[in-house]
């Protein structure tokens, strides 16, 4: 699965390891987060984040 990071602070989601303080459980590719996710770090929408 590939990981994706925030443009705006660098922050990357790797779907290995979900973001289990934001409710995603490990295994949830980034195509699978909800809308309403943001990045964990500084708020930025998923339009925010690349493929890295």
């Amino acid at each position: 699965m590939a990981k994706w990071m925030c443009s705006v602070c660098g922050y990357v989601y790797d779907p290995e390891e979900g973001d289990l303080e934001g409710g995603i459980t490990a295994g949830t590719p980034f195509e699978e987060l909800p809308d309403g996710w943001v990045c964990p770090v500084c708020g930025a929408e998923k339009d925010a984040f690349q493929q890295i």
